[in-house]
């Protein structure tokens, strides 16, 4: 202190977030904790103006230089691709205990940490599943990619060929976002998973560990709860609550309009033959009746067709990302994890200095040690001494534990960073697939209409003009009244009588 008097602060002060060395007060708020300069600085006691200054220098720096590092390592996990995976060829396999499936992973690498620049292995769904617990586990401020649900596909057979085309797809993107991370890709587990011939001595291995870790974690989170979260991480929280609910609605809906779609689909199928037999019983509409049929049956390949596209095509990515959701609220709980521990020791240190302050005022005459016979002076340095122990001890952890939350905070900011730029990607790429194939399927349906149109009126045509140019016995026909029928006696000439009149020739017959 300026003063000189003993405010029992003696000792080093811990690092506040940032690289802060100042004294810790019980107004600290520890939670308020971020990479931004703001933030820093808001957080803390500076003390001092010059102080405050050299502090504000040293958290731009730091700040600074963790943002260039981590720009230059996203920069060099864009441009240098060394590890290629490919999922494949699924088998399956049928013992006495059960039936699974089997994908082959295919690893070409020019790493120095690799034996080999390439490798094959065979690897199940539980395998999977072994390697991202075990990055979760060893990488807990890290957003590690989901894996697809054991049977997330219920209108699917898992033994199907559309189910393991779908599962295939599902694993290699899971693989893929691993290797292309720049921390996760040098993961040991990783490397285990990709060259390893068998991987059940290391799950078994990893058992015990994982399990008190979470152990650990779970009574952590029992026993405290934040106070108060930045603002920076509670929009996060609310982003994320807000980004899961829309994508389950969105998959709700899709999974309506696939079942709407696939009954639609089954009226088709048996809407197209009543035309065809129909057109049995009416001769004279049978090319329309049947023209009919065609185009039905057109319109119902056509819908197969877009099913299909609905529910592999875009049904996927939507499932994957309501599962991102939920492992970046998972990575948010880690961090509040490390963050519930810093605030903790932040408060036991500061309760141990309230602790120091008050001895010094305190009467040891009436002292436990003083009623056993001990000078309540040589009972009071014992109590300065170890709380002098336990306060250098805190400070430690103090500064274990800051650095444990920058890092969690640095590494989550960048992994979200990832994460928002891949969703653009793939949400444009995804939305216009689905504007495509369904372009596509109105087109092929517009066209078997046109066509099917098209050939009834021209059988139409056909058969009137065939009709005029053959007339039937039925019509009469129309007499020529300028010429004069069989029917119509000329008159005869009158011929001359014996009394020299003219006569016809009735009076003739008579006489």
């Amino acid at each position: 202190m300026a003063d000189g008097t003993d405010s029992g602060f003696s000792e080093g002060q811990p690092s506040g977030p940032g690289g802060y060395s100042g004294p810790i007060s019980p107004d600290i708020d520890p939670l308020n904790i971020t990479t931004s300069t703001v933030d820093l600085e808001e957080s803390l006691d500076m003390g001092a103006e010059g102080d405050a200054k050299s502090t504000r220098d040293d958290i731009t720096a730091l700040t600074q230089s963790s943002l260039a590092g981590l720009r230059l390592d996203d920069a060099l996990a864009s441009d240098v691709h060394d590890l290629f995976v490919t999922v494949d060829d699924p088998e399956k396999h049928i013992t006495n205990m059960e039936s699974y499936i089997t994908y082959r992973v295919t690893t070409k690498t020019t790493r120095s940490d690799y034996d080999s620049h390439e490798y094959v292995v065979r690897r199940r769904y539980q395998d999977f599943l072994w390697l991202r617990e075990r990055l979760e586990a060893t990488n807990p401020t890290h957003l590690i990619p989901p894996l697809p649900e054991k049977h997330s596909f219920r209108r699917l057979d898992r033994f199907s060929p559309e189910f393991l085309k779908t599962r295939q797809a599902a694993l290699q993107k899971f693989l893929s976002r691993i290797v292309d991370h720049p921390t996760l890709s040098f993961n040991e587990n990783l490397t285990i998973f990709l060259t390893a011939k068998e991987l059940a001595s290391h799950r078994k291995q990893a058992q015990g560990i994982m399990g008190k870790m979470g152990s650990s974690m779970r009574s952590m989170a029992a026993g405290y709860m934040l106070k108060n979260r930045s603002p920076e991480y509670a929009t996060m929280q609310e982003y994320v609550n807000t980004f899961g609910a829309k994508m389950g609605t969105i998959d709700r809906i899709n999974q309506r309009l696939l079942k709407e779609m696939t009954d639609y689909q089954q009226d088709l199928r048996e809407f197209g033959p009543v035309f065809t037999l129909w057109s049995n019983s009416e001769t004279e509409l049978a090319p329309a009746m049947l023209g009919m049929a065609g185009g039905v049956e057109k319109c119902e390949k056509a819908l197969e067709q877009q099913i299909s596209d609905q529910e592999h095509v875009f049904a996927p990515p939507v499932k994957e990302y309501i599962l991102y959701a939920e492992a970046m609220k998972a990575v948010l709980k880690r961090r509040d994890s490390i963050q519930m521990e810093y605030e903790l020791t932040i408060e036991e240190l500061n309760r141990k200095r309230n602790d120091r302050e008050q001895l010094k005022m305190s009467d040891q005459s009436y002292s436990l040690g003083a009623f056993l016979g001990k000078d309540p002076e040589e009972v009071r340095q014992q109590k300065r001494t170890k709380l002098d122990t336990q306060i250098e001890e805190l400070l430690k952890q103090v500064e274990v534990s800051n650095d444990s939350v920058e890092c969690a905070n640095a590494d989550l900011k960048a992994d979200l960073e990832r994460w928002h730029r891949n969703k653009r990607r793939d949400v444009k790429e995804v939305f216009s697939e689905l504007c495509d194939r369904n372009i596509q399927y109105y087109q092929e349906c517009l066209s078997a209409w046109e066509e099917t149109l098209q050939e009834i009126n021209q059988k139409s045509e056909l058969e009137t003009a065939s009709t005029l140019a053959t007339p039937t016995s039925s019509c009469p026909a129309t007499p020529n009244l300028a010429t004069p029928t069989s029917s119509i006696t000329p008159p005869l000439p009158a011929t001359p009588t014996k009394d020299g009149t003219e006569g016809g020739a009735g009076d003739g017959e008579k006489q």
